[in-house]
Formats: structure tokens, sequence, C-alpha cells
């Protein structure tokens, strides 16, 4: 009998901040989050994040990339393809995490989340506030493979856990959070022991 596709929502930050509200979240929603995949940069290759992706005891999986900042495809985006293309591996989303990146293509989004916890029409800064003139495009170090990829779900963010507190621990991290269920909505995906 083949082994079933996890599920797994891709996050393009992995600081220390983002880890604890990424595990804070997965918690949450009753999945998993891949806490070895933090750090800056990202300290593990596509293969190990896939063998500790089905490791995890229940989808889904929300998993960390992080480039720090490095020209080029740096190790986040390298992982991300390799995960991406992993065929047992069932991608519901990804998170792009806006930063003050300046040589980047961006990612195209549809839509982002603002520092409020709205779902709005355009990208947002890294701050989380929606900006018109970014052309639907989040700036950040991780995010230019996300299109070329075909990844579905992609939602824009300000840096995770951070946005002058509003997204902190103390608060409940409200806005990844609606991050995170938007891509769980639109993916159909309904996981076990959602609060």
């Amino acid at each position: 009998m083949p082994e079933k596709r996890r599920k797994v929502i891709l996050i393009t930050d992995g600081d220390h901040v983002a880890q604890r509200v990424v595990e804070m979240i997965a918690r949450k929603i009753g999945g998993r989050a891949v806490s070895l995949s933090a750090g800056n940069p990202t300290p593990l290759s596509g293969s190990q994040m896939v063998e500790l992706i089905k490791m995890t005891p229940q989808d889904p999986v929300l998993i960390m990339f992080d480039d720090n900042g490095d020209r080029g495809r740096g190790r986040g985006e390298q992982a991300i393809e390799y995960v991406v293309k992993h065929p047992d591996i069932e991608v519901l989303g990804a998170i792009a995490v806006a930063s003050n990146t300046k040589w980047v293509n961006g990612a195209a989004v549809k839509v982002s989340v603002d520092n409020l916890g709205r779902i709005v029409n355009e990208a947002v800064d890294k701050h989380g506030y929606a900006e018109t003139e970014l052309e639907n495009r989040i700036y950040g170090d991780t995010v230019d493979i996300l299109n070329k990829l075909n990844v579905p779900n992609i939602i824009g963010i300000g840096d995770i856990g951070k946005m002058q507190g509003r997204d902190s621990l103390r608060n409940g991290c409200p806005i990844t959070m609606a991050a995170v269920n938007w891509i769980l909505e639109r993916s159909g995906f309904h996981a076990g022991n959602q609060e």
C-alpha cells in the first residue's frame, strides 16, 4: 500500500521568533511544526526535511525555510524546491514573509494578511502594511522560488511574530494564525482538533 502524501505548509522565515510562533500555531491547529527546520539560514537539506516531515505524527506539517539574505538561490530556496517536488509531499500552501531584501524578484500574491489580521488584495511590507505600489509582490529573501514551482495558495505576511507587537506570542499570533487558516480553508484541509 503506498504511503499517503504528507500535507505541508511552507513558511519563508526561520528566525527564533518565527520558530516559536510556528510551533504555537501548529499546536493550535492540531498539526506539527518541524522545529529543526528553523535557523538563519536553513540548517537542513531538502532531503533531511522530507525525512523529518514523514516522522511527524500528524498533518498539517508547518516547515520553515530561510536564506538569511543570501543572494540567488540560498539554502532555504534549494530546500523548498526539493520538498515541493517530492512525490510523498502535498503542499497545501505557502506563507510568503516580507523583509527589507532589495535584490530579489519577489513572489506574486493575490492576497496578504495585514497587521490588523485582515485579508487584503495587496502585498504587505515587513510591518504588515498593505502596499499598493508593490504590484502584489512580497519582497523577502526566500520567496522568489514559490511562483516558479507553482506552489498553490500563497499568502503574503509581514515579519512573523513581530509587526510592532501585533503578532506577538503574548497576543496569540493572530496575524500568522489568519494566514494559516486562509491556507487551510483554500486547500480544503480540515485538521483533527482545531481549536
